[in-house]
């Protein structure tokens, strides 16, 4: 089976205005895919990593949200500012941006 070797699933949740969980497009999630998926270009990474947008990942207090695979690493609070680190660090040396991880696994996403 054909895989990347990485996936970046950016949370574009919207809800309602004053929703008590808030959501990813109001934390700027739209401008953030659109930004890495221009690094990634720029990069040369597209054969290599997809940016994909996707609907809740459950990790809503910690947005935006990005999560990539099959690292199974969450990052949270992620700015479109944000994306050029995540693109060097996470994607062309392999090694996540601490100041951006969410401490635990997201909320709903466990199966113990």
């Amino acid at each position: 089976m054909f895989r990347k070797k990485r996936y970046l699933l950016v949370c574009q949740n919207q809800r309602e205005s004053g929703h008590p969980k808030g959501c990813c497009a109001d934390c700027g999630s739209l401008a953030l895919r659109e930004r890495l998926k221009v690094l990634v270009e720029e990069r040369g990474l597209k054969g290599r990593a997809r940016v994909l947008g996707s609907t809740c990942l459950d990790a809503c207090e910690n947005g935006a949200v990005v999560c990539v695979m099959p690292d199974n690493v969450w990052y949270g609070g992620v700015r479109a500012e944000d994306a050029e680190e995540i693109v060097r660090s996470h994607l062309e040396r392999g090694e996540a941006v601490e100041r951006l991880l969410i401490p635990e696994a997201p909320k709903g996403l466990s199966l113990m």
